[in-house]
C-alpha cells in the first residue's frame, strides 16, 4: 500500500478546475500555518504563565497567580464552539479558503492585544480583562480554523494517505511549539528577570503577529477544494444537518477528542508549568521538556499517520491509548520521587510518544465521518466542544486537583479518567481508513 504524497484526486477541485497549480509543499504550509500560529501563541502563553501571573495578578500568591493565569488561558477555549459553528458554516457554504483567511486576521487581532496591553500596575483590573478579550478573539478564530483547514487537508488526499495528510496538522503544532520553546529559551537565557517582566514576554507575541500577513498571502494561492454554487448557499444549515443527521458521529467525536486533547495538553504544555510551579525546577528545565515533546511530535507525526493508513485507525489509536494508560502513573511517580531536569525530559518523551499516535489518528477519524457538504462544521463543533471542555482547562484542572487532593500524581488521574472514556468511543466509531470520501 502506498503512502506517497499523491494528490491526484485533490487536483480536481469540487466543481471547478484549478487555474494555477501550487506545489504540495506550499499547499501544506498554507493550510497548516493558522493551526501553527495558534500553537505558537499558546506555547508562549503557557511558558510565560508565571510571568503573566506576576504582571496581571500581582495581589495573589505565586500559586494563585499561576492558577489565574492558566484560567485566563482557558477562557479562550470557551468560545471555540461558537467560532466553530460560525466559521465552520461559512467554510461549508463559501469554501475553505475564505474561512481560513478570516481566521488568520481574527488571530492577528487577538495577538495584537498581547503585544500592546498595559499591565495591572498601569491600568489596574482593566489589564486582565483585556487579556481575556484577546484570548476570546483568538479562541473564536481557532474554533473555525481547525475545521476548515483539516477538511481541506483531507480533501487534497486520497483513500490511501489521509492519515499522512492529517498528520501535517500535528506536525505544524509541534513545529510551532518547538519554535515557541526555542524563543522562550533564548529570551530566558539572554534577558534578566527584570527585562522579561518589563518587555521581554511581549516579543514572542509580536513575532507571531508579524507572520500572519505572510500566512494570508500564501493561502491566497491555494486551490479551493469545496466550491459551492451560490444557489445552494442558503440550503439547510450545516449545523442543523450535523445535529440531526450525524448525532452519533458528533458524540463519539467529542469523546475521542476529549482523550486526545487532554493527554496532548498535559504532556506537551502542562509539564512546563508542572515542573516550575509544582516541582520547583527552573523555567529553562520546563522549556526543555516542551522542546523535547515538540521535537518528538515533529519526528513521529508522519509515522503515526502512515501507521493509521496501513493498519487502520482503530487499531493504532487503541494500542497507543493502552500504552499511555499503563505508563502515565509510573512516569509521574518516578518524576516526583526525585525531581530533576533529566527526569522531566524523560517523562515528557514517554508521554509524548503514544500521544502523537492518539492525536493524529483521532483527528483523521473525526474528519472522515462527515460528508464534504458539512465536514468543516462537523469537525469544528467536535473539536471546539472537545477541546474547550477537556483540553483548554486541562492545565487548570490538573493544578486544581493537586491543590484539592494534595497529590502530585493528580494530573495522571485526570488523563486516565478521560482516556478510558475516549478509548470506548474510539472502539465504537466507524473504521474509514480505506473508504473513499465524497
Amino acid at each position: 500500500m502506498t503512502t506517497r504524497l499523491d494528490t491526484t484526486s485533490a487536483q480536481t477541485v469540487h466543481g471547478t478546475a484549478s487555474p494555477r497549480p501550487v506545489s504540495l509543499t506550499k499547499k501544506i504550509v498554507a493550510i497548516t500555518v493558522g493551526n501553527g500560529l495558534e500553537f505558537f501563541d499558546f506555547a508562549i502563553y503557557t511558558y510565560f504563565a508565571t510571568v503573566l501571573g506576576k504582571l496581571f495578578f500581582p495581589a495573589a500568591s505565586p500559586f494563585t497567580q499561576l492558577l489565574l493565569s492558566l484560567a485566563t488561558f482557558g477562557v479562550g477555549f470557551v468560545v471555540r464552539p461558537l467560532g466553530g459553528i460560525v466559521i465552520g458554516t461559512y467554510a461549508d457554504r463559501h469554501g475553505r479558503k475564505a474561512a481560513m483567511t478570516l481566521t488568520l486576521w481574527l488571530m492577528a487581532a487577538g495577538s495584537a492585544v498581547f503585544v500592546v496591553v498595559p499591565t495591572y500596575a498601569q491600568i489596574g483590573m482593566a489589564a486582565p480583562l483585556l487579556l481575556i478579550v484577546g484570548r476570546l478573539v483568538q479562541g473564536f478564530a481557532v474554533g473555525g480554523e481547525v475545521g476548515a483547514s483539516t477538511s481541506m487537508l483531507l480533501e487534497y488526499a486520497n483513500a490511501n494517505n489521509r492519515g499522512l495528510f492529517a498528520s501535517w496538522q500535528l506536525f505544524s503544532q509541534a513545529f510551532s511549539t518547538l519554535l515557541g520553546s526555542l524563543v522562550g529559551l533564548v529570551l530566558t537565557a539572554s534577558l534578566s528577570n527584570e527585562q522579561l517582566l518589563a518587555w521581554g514576554w511581549r516579543v514572542p507575541f509580536l513575532i507571531g503577529l508579524a507572520l500572519i500577513p505572510l500566512g494570508t498571502y500564501i493561502r491566497k494561492h491555494l486551490d479551493e477544494t469545496h466550491e459551492v454554487e451560490p444557489s445552494k448557499r442558503n440550503a439547510r444549515s450545516p449545523v442543523a444537518q450535523v445535529l440531526v443527521e450525524h448525532r452519533r458521529a458528533l458524540v463519539l467525536g467529542i469523546l475521542m477528542t476529549a482523550g486526545a486533547t487532554s493527554s496532548n495538553y498535559i504532556s506537551l504544555h502542562y509539564l512546563t508549568n508542572y515542573g516550575v510551579g509544582v516541582l520547583k525546577l527552573s523555567l529553562s528545565s520546563g522549556l526543555w521538556a516542551s522542546f523535547v515533546a515538540g521535537g518528538l511530535q515533529m519526528a513521529l507525526a508522519a509515522v503515526a499517520g502512515i501507521a493509521s493508513d496501513r493498519w487502520g485507525r482503530k487499531r493504532v489509536v487503541t494500542i497507543a491509548r493502552v500504552i499511555l494508560l499503563v505508563s502515565i502513573v509510573p512516569a509521574f511517580a518516578w518524576l516526583t520521587a526525585a525531581p530533576d531536569t533529566v527526569r522531566l525530559l524523560v517523562v515528557a518523551a514517554v508521554l509524548t510518544i503514544p500521544t502523537v499516535f492518539i492525536s493524529v489518528t483521532t483527528v483523521t477519524m473525526i474528519t472522515e465521518v462527515f460528508p464534504r457538504r458539512i465536514r468543516a462544521t462537523g469537525l469544528a463543533i467536535v473539536y471546539g466542544v472537545g477541546v474547550s471542555v477537556f483540553g483548554g482547562f486541562a492545565q487548570f484542572i490538573a493544578t486544581w486537583l493537586i491543590t484539592v487532593t494534595g497529590s502530585k500524581l493528580a494530573p495522571a488521574g485526570y488523563v486516565i479518567a478521560i482516556s478510558l472514556i475516549s478509548l470506548v468511543a474510539a472502539l465504537k466509531s466507524r473504521e474509514m481508513s480505506r473508504v473513499a470520501l465524497d
